[in-house]
């Protein structure tokens, strides 16, 4: 991967809906050439896809909470399953150390999230104790991160 890899990278990270004769005039190439590293990028699993960035608020899914669980038991298995079926849970990571797992879980409101906590998150087998974490200010994530301008970009 060069530098200009490294640019096509930048910007659709920026704005995935790019067209090719879009993101070639940003980073100075030509759109054949430009198409063709991008197609390399996506055969070489460096672009995995493209997504839309949705308003949380707006689809009822504003409140975000971060949850540490710890396991009585370490069924991994059956509890991965089951947290990952849940709609509310957005991201499921197993932890080196304590805790087991961290999950991202969005509701709409400090009561829906107690709810999916007392009817549903609670109840999965094997959790021994939720840890949960509101967000003060979130400053930097990968959905709200802007980047720099490239050079020659103009905009």
């Amino acid at each position: 991967m060069d530098a200009v890899d490294r640019q096509i990278i930048a910007e659709l990270r920026r704005d995935g809906r790019l067209s090719n004769v879009e993101l070639a005039d940003r980073i100075g190439l030509t759109p054949a050439p430009c198409l063709r590293r991008v197609k390399r990028l996506e055969n070489d699993g460096v672009i995995l896809g493209y997504t839309a960035r949705i308003n949380a608020q707006a689809i009822g899914r504003g409140f975000e909470v971060l949850v540490n669980v710890d396991l009585t038991r370490k069924d991994r298995a059956t509890f991965e399953a089951a947290v990952a079926a849940l709609d509310e849970v957005i991201e499921v990571r197993r932890m080196f150390g304590l805790p087991d797992y961290l999950l991202r879980v969005t509701t709409a409101s400090l009561e829906s999230y107690e709810t999916f906590v007392s009817t549903q998150l609670g109840d999965v087998p094997g959790v021994d104790k939720l840890d949960s974490h509101l967000t003060m200010k979130l400053i930097k994530s990968p959905e709200h991160q802007i980047a720099p301008p490239t050079a020659g970009h103009h905009a």
